[in-house]
């Protein structure tokens, strides 16, 4: 992701943080993947503040590169789905 939409993203609010629909749509995914993630696991770290979930922009960026492979053959191995 390239600086200016990080900056942008998060300059929403002025928050480092973002609500499930800003994290969905910076990492390109449905928000209802990232609501299965949080019962299931396997998806990036949130936080609770009240009832609010949010999501750090540097934890979205981990969860992501953690994620990076060259081959199909490397996500099976990972055991991704």
């Amino acid at each position: 992701m390239t600086q200016r939409r990080k900056q942008r993203t998060a300059s929403h609010s002025g928050s480092p943080f973002l609500t499930t629909d800003q994290a969905a749509e910076y990492l390109h995914m449905s928000p209802k993947t990232l609501e299965k993630y949080r019962v299931v696991g396997g998806g990036p770290v949130y936080r609770k503040h009240g009832r609010k979930v949010l999501y750090r922009l540097a934890d979205l960026d981990a969860w992501s590169e953690a994620r990076a492979a060259r081959s199909t053959s490397e996500t099976s191995s990972k055991g991704w789905v």
